[in-house]
Order: structure tokens, then C-alpha cells, then sequence
């Protein structure tokens, strides 16, 4: 029996519609983080007011990062109330060693089993480095591993009628981005898409707008979804905005390719970017560019 309420439907796992419907321009929890921390607050406090803010700047879907199954229970009320829809989720795994990807597998699983009821279909997942911050690069034997273990989510969560979105920061596109590159070719399109963090992408090749596009050239087809942030000289701003990336030949691209991913604002703060406005004001911001970029078929 379903319930709903807000833009919300629960209901008991089944087999969904093939392909995914069209949802309105969503936002990671990531962005709002650092824009409370600036600010000193803690976002996940009250996530309760956090999140009445975060439906005050016009933005209806939401992209949160789990551990666990109860996370996304206690989320689901908070959601309905605050009329939010939640077509995404982020989720770490540890899938380059063997003795822990299974584990790290079956977790994904379980919190991916709960979002679906409510109305969830991607599940974006960035394998863990060797170590945060740390420059050390997988081996070939680890890189074999771990693009083994991503297909094998992929598939499982296929059979789930959910699908697999493959993200990436900086890390992965060091050494001739052999780690991204990897990743993609050595997985089934049809069990691993991508979810293709722009502004990563871009920093992680040297600030390169010529390797983000031969990105987009080669694997434009599998990307499902976008993370959107935008830089000035490096900086990344306040806003999502004109920059040093360009959006509008990216929109161009992907929509002659026929691809019309979930767009997933993440316009997160770093030291060095201007302070001249809020959380809700960046944010609404952001949704208005977002749309003038990539045009009334996002809402």
C-alpha cells in the first residue's frame, strides 16, 4: 500500500517503469555543508530547519550522502514535509580490496533498497582512494579489483531497477587518469553509468576544459547525471555562473547526444571563495543560471 504526501510516494520495492521520468533540478547536501560551516552552523543539527531552508531557495530535489539504511528512514518524514523530491543518493564503497568490497557492496544495497521506495533511481557512488588527501594511486591489481566490484553493484542494482551512477573527483584523474578511464572501460554500460562531477573533472586534469570535453566525447552516452560547480580563475564562487568552465557548450553537447541527465547543483565553498550572500541567496542563484543554461526542459 503506498502512502504519500509532499512529491513523495513510498512504496513496497517493485519493478519501475523502464527509464527514468523527468525530475526537477536537484542540489547535494555537500554545497549547503560548506555554506553552513562558513557561517558556523552545523547543517545536520537540525536537519529539520536545514532543510525548510534548503525548500526556501525554489530547488525541489535533493541530493543527501549515506552510511546506512536508518539514515535514509530518518530522512524520509523530513522530505515529505518539506515537499522535496529525492531522485538521487551519494554513497561512499570501499571496492578495491577484496575482503572489504563485498561488505561495502551489500551496504550499498540495503540503503539503495530503502531510497527506492522513495522514488529514488540513481545511486551516485565514488569508490574510496587508498587514502584521503594522500597522493598514492592504486595498483593495477587494485584497479582490476575495484572495476570488477563496480560492475557487480551496477548489476545488482539493475536487477533492483535502479542504476549505477560512477563519480569521480580529482584523485581519480591523476596519472593520465588511468583510474577513471579504467573504470569506465572495464564496465558493462549497461550495469555502471556516469555521474559526471564537472568541476572534478576539470581541476583534476589541470584546469583543462580540452580533457573535460574529450570526456564528454568519449563516454557522453553513460552520463546519467551532473554535478555542477563553476570556478573564477580556479576559485570556486559563491554562484553557479559564468566561468572558467562553459556550461553552455556543455548543454549544447550533451543535448546533441540526445543525453538529458539529472542536473545536481554542488556549488560548494572553498577558502578562497567571495563572501557576499547566504546559503538560500547562492542557492536560488544557482537554480536561475542552471535553468537559463540548460533551458525549460529542467524545472
Amino acid at each position: 500500500m503506498a502512502v504519500s504526501a509532499g512529491t513523495i510516494v513510498l512504496t513496497e520495492p517493485g519493478t519501475p517503469k523502464p527509464g527514468l521520468r523527468s525530475f526537477p533540478i536537484s542540489c547535494n547536501q555537500y554545497s549547503w555543508i560548506t555554506f553552513y560551516e562558513r557561517a558556523g552552523k552545523d547543517w545536520g543539527k537540525d536537519l529539520d530547519a536545514s532543510l525548510e531552508a534548503f525548500a526556501s531557495s525554489g530547488i525541489k530535489a535533493y541530493e543527501p550522502a549515506f552510511n546506512n539504511p536508518k539514515e535514509v528512514w530518518d530522512l524520509l518524514p523530513l522530505l515529505i514535509r518539506h515537499g522535496l523530491e529525492m531522485p538521487s543518493v551519494y554513497v561512499s564503497s570501499v571496492l578495491h580490496r577484496s575482503g572489504e568490497a563485498a561488505k561495502s557492496i551489500s551496504d550499498v544495497l540495503a540503503i539503495a533498497k530503502v531510497a527506492k521506495s522513495a522514488g529514488t533511481r540513481i545511486i551516485a557512488t565514488n569508490p574510496n582512494p587508498i587514502q584521503w588527501g594522500s597522493g598514492k594511486n592504486k595498483s593495477d591489481e587494485e584497479l582490476t579489483e575495484q572495476a570488477r566490484n563496480l560492475d557487480l553493484l551496477g548489476a545488482e542494482l539493475k536487477k533492483q531497477g535502479m542504476t549505477l551512477a560512477y563519480h569521480m573527483h580529482d584523485v581519480e584523474m591523476r596519472a593520465a587518469a588511468r583510474e577513471f578511464h579504467h573504470m569506465m572501460l572495464s564496465t558493462d554500460p549497461k550495469h555502471v553509468s556516469l555521474c559526471l562531477d564537472v568541476h572534478w573533472a576539470y581541476r583534476g586534469s589541470g584546469n583543462s576544459q580540452v580533457a573535460l570535453f574529450d570526456i564528454v566525447k568519449l563516454y557522453g552516452k553513460r552520463i546519467i547525471e551532473l554535478h555542477l560547480r563553476q570556478s573564477k580563475d580556479g576559485i570556486w564562487q559563491e554562484t553557479f555562473q559564468e566561468g572558467d568552465i562553459s556550461y553552455g557548450r556543455l548543454a549544447a553537447t550533451l543535448h546533441a547526444l540526445n543525453v538529458k541527465p539529472l542536473l545536481v547543483l554542488e556549488q560548494c565553498l572553498e577558502k578562497d571563495s567571495p563572501i557576499t550572500m547566504n546559503a538560500v541567496q547562492a542557492h536560488q542563484q544557482d537554480l536561475a543560471y542552471c535553468r537559463s543554461v540548460f533551458g525549460s526542459q529542467y524545472h
